[in-house]
């Protein structure tokens, strides 16, 4: 017969799969500090032994790093989602930022009909109150907000598409994309149009995700990546054009 005695779970063992499931859905995130060991072994029901044979397994598994004098935090694993030589490559051709892009309308318009289907009112409370804070940043004209704000909208998204393959494969996506690997996010926030073209796009995203219509919250996202691709391609095209005329004036200055 296929029946094995039940054997009760070690504390330490229970520890390790709940702090597993929070990394793995995304909700402690890379670079966050545990509360201090106390607090935790409080808050979990635990002895602090058996919080320490916890965190030491994370810790040998990767998932939790100790630093000297400050604590235990979650490890960087997005850091390992590329190689440093892909990374530099990746920054030295523009054919790696339009393909980042497809990538993104793919992925994140399948993510929008996902979350107006499966989202919580709870995930769309947090995607509504990300779009205010970006109307907000948008009245102070500050383009770095504006720009961490606009990724923070995104993986919000994702988050609330419920997929934690997704979450983490975009996630690691969006740290090269706040470290300028694939474009400059700000320079898309300069020019005032830009800007409130960008916003009424993130608008509509919003309104089809409250809404939940799936077809629209797709259509919305893939309309917003052809607006930043073509933009994309004008800013490169005036950077080229910056660059010719700049040698034409140095020229004529010889002359």
């Amino acid at each position: 017969m296929p029946f094995r005695k039940v054997t009760p779970e070690k504390l330490s063992t229970a520890v390790t799969r709940q702090i597993e499931k929070l990394i793995l859905r995304g909700i402690l995130r890379p670079g966050e500090r545990l509360p201090p060991e106390r607090e935790l072994a409080e808050r979990l029901g635990v002895s602090r032994p058996s919080l320490r044979e916890a965190v030491a397994e994370l810790q040998e598994k990767g998932l939790l790093c100790a630093r000297a004098g400050a604590g235990i935090y979650v490890a960087d694993v997005l850091g390992n989602a590329f190689s440093e030589a892909l990374v530099q490559l990746f920054s030295e051709h523009d054919e790696a930022v339009f393909d980042y892009i497809a990538f993104r309308r793919d992925l994140e318009g399948l993510a929008a009909e996902r979350a107006a289907r499966l989202a919580s009112d709870t995930d769309l409370q947090v995607v509504d109150a990300i779009l205010s804070r970006m109307e907000r940043a948008h009245q102070k004209a500050d383009p770095s907000e504006e720009a961490d704000l606009d990724a923070e909208f995104h993986l919000s998204i994702i988050e609330a598409s419920h997929n934690v393959i997704m979450l983490h494969m975009m996630r690691s996506m969006f740290q090269l994309l706040r470290e300028g690997v694939f474009y400059n996010r700000q320079v898309m926030f300069r020019q005032r149009t830009t800007r409130q073209a960008l916003l009424d796009q993130h608008r509509n995203i919003n309104d089809a995700l409250q809404a939940r219509d799936p077809g629209r919250a797709k259509a919305a996202v893939l309309d917003h990546m052809l607006y930043v691709e073509n933009a994309l391609r004008d800013q490169k095209k005036a950077d080229d054009n910056e660059i010719i005329a700049r040698q034409r004036f140095e020229h004529q200055k010889t002359r």
